[in-house]
């Protein structure tokens, strides 16, 4: 016996891609650099120390005197003795002429003339204390400055960017099909058959 069969034959559809990849460079040229920085202007206004140590009297008191100052005091003294002498010479001159007056100028004028005065000494400091001036005048410095800005000239320069966009690319490779085939098929009708 043989039976109706009916047979299927499918051929799938089948594609194709080509894809050509994308392509993009970045090239960074490098900036033109121009940066000028001045020198900053400054000015320094210096009033130096000054520091004075005067010994002159220390070193008198230790009877260490300059020449000049030596004189000088000899000078001096030399004038209030004869000024002193005067005076004393003087009033003996008017004792001894009022002798009539009463008591003994002659005597009283002999001892005193021939007496040596007292000298009297305390404690002392050789040298004395504060005999050592010191003066001083503290410096000063005085400083000015003026700050230039800086001066950019400086050019960036843009990116070049170079793009290739890819490509997708696609073919029908191979189409689809569906083959039928029937076999030990009939149809019967009225008053009739056929195959199929």
């Amino acid at each position: 016996m043989k039976l109706p069969q009916i047979r299927l034959e499918s051929q799938q559809a089948r594609i194709s891609m080509t894809t050509t990849p994308p392509h993009q460079s970045i090239e960074q040229p490098q900036a033109e650099l121009d940066i000028q920085n001045p020198k900053i202007e400054m000015e320094i206004h210096r009033t130096p120390s000054k520091l004075t140590i005067d010994q002159t009297k220390a070193w008198e008191d230790m009877d260490l005197k300059h020449i000049f100052r030596r004189i000088e005091e000899y000078a001096e003294n030399g004038y209030q003795d004869w000024l002193n002498g005067l005076a004393r010479m003087t009033e003996q001159g008017n004792e001894l002429m009022k002798i009539e007056d009463g008591g003994n100028p002659i005597a009283t004028q002999a001892k005193f003339n021939s007496e040596s005065p007292t000298k009297e000494f305390n404690v002392g400091w050789v040298p004395s204390h504060f005999s050592v001036k010191i003066d001083y005048n503290p410096g000063k410095v005085d400083i000015e400055w003026k700050a230039q800005p800086a001066v950019n000239n400086s050019k960036p320069k843009k990116p070049i960017v170079d793009y290739k966009p890819g490509n997708v690319n696609i073919e029908m490779e191979q189409k689809a099909n569906v083959k039928v085939d029937f076999e030990n098929l009939l149809f019967k009708g009225i008053n009739f058959e056929m195959k199929i």
